[in-house]
């Protein structure tokens, strides 16, 4: 009883904490907490496919610039088009662009399904550079309208004001990192963790493994396409470089991998990870890539698992420690 009771506190402080945010920080920090929890849901979204299911990919940015570009194009043809259903057109461009490909791609695993990724990703970067009229070349789209967040007859929210934007990206980004969780309480869920462990056995026992990995599939691919609508939402901007280019690809990647891969919130760890570490680091080098892989290397090498992983074994030695102090202190 007593555990839970401060599991609801601290949640409740940290709600706090986020709401009062903007007031204690100012616009500059809460601009690069919106980045954060942009690429947050986009690593959660890669550790769908990843951490749970054992499916690497390399070109999840399609999803992300995807999302981004149907929110954009969305907003710029569609005269008087609500927020909430800009975001909802990029959803929907994410997942279409998954259902397409998940009949190819779920047939295959390890090394192909991470190749094929990258060869899809690098055919929608380019086609997003040769469509101009589109698409915007490498200009990509912006100066879009953004809309107010409105309820009619009730309230709204110009969207240009940073802070109630700073509102809005945390409610939308928020929410699909709770449906994300959800979707893995779930028996889907349970399933795919047993993919991931063991695919011959799920299918011995009668579930059918390559529709669990298309709904997982186009699950991860549509919230990453969310990840993408707020980004360039928040950018006013969308092109292929921010959305499609590979490097975008392997931004998740590195994130999950620092954060702990196979743990949910391990993927949100690595993207505060990152932002702290460019931040740190822009301020006295430009060669912030050098960092980041250096970075990314020493945690392959001493901490496999991650943040989380290593978190999980200083408490066990610390438990470990206790038991055996309590032990020798007894009688």
């Amino acid at each position: 009883m007593n555990g839970t009771i401060f599991k609801w506190i601290l949640w409740a402080a940290l709600g706090a904490a986020l709401v009062l945010y903007p007031k204690l920080f100012g616009i500059y920090y809460t601009n690069l907490f919106v980045t954060f929890a942009v690429f947050a849901l986009y690593s959660v979204s890669f550790n769908l496919l990843l951490g749970y299911t054992g499916l690497l990919s390399f070109g999840q940015a399609m999803f992300f610039g995807a999302g981004g570009y149907g929110a954009a194009l969305a907003l710029k043809h569609i005269p008087g088009l609500p927020l909430l259903a800009a975001v909802g057109c990029g959803l929907g461009a994410a997942m279409v662009l998954a259902l397409v490909l998940a009949p190819l791609v779920v047939r295959v695993s390890g090394t192909a399904f991470a190749m094929l990724h990258l060869a899809f990703g690098q055919l929608l970067y380019m086609l997003a550079l040769k469509l101009r009229t589109v698409t915007g070349g490498e200009d990509g789209i912006g100066g879009f309208p953004i809309p107010p967040f409105s309820i009619p007859g009730v309230i709204s929210f110009d969207m240009k004001v940073p802070t109630h934007f700073y509102y809005f990206a945390l409610a939308v980004l928020g929410v699909s990192l709770w449906l994300m969780w959800f979707f893995t309480k779930t028996p889907v869920g349970q399933i795919q963790v047993g993919i991931r462990d063991n695919a011959k056995r799920i299918d011995y026992l009668g579930f059918r493994v390559p529709q669990t990995k298309a709904l997982v599939y186009v699950v991860a691919g549509g919230f990453a396409g969310v990840a993408g609508s707020i980004y360039a939402l928040f950018q006013n901007l969308i092109s292929a470089d921010s959305g499609f280019h590979v490097l975008n690809s392997f931004v998740p990647v590195m994130m999950t991998m620092v954060g702990g891969i196979g743990s949910f919130f391990g993927p949100i760890w690595g993207a505060g990870i990152f932002q702290i570490l460019e931040e740190l680091t822009s301020r006295y080098t430009d060669r912030v890539e050098l960092v980041v892989g250096l970075i990314l290397i020493l945690v392959i090498m001493f901490a496999p698992l991650g943040f989380v992983g290593l978190m999980r074994f200083l408490k066990q030695q610390w438990s470990a420690r206790s038991a055996l102090r309590t032990w020798r202190e007894k009688p």
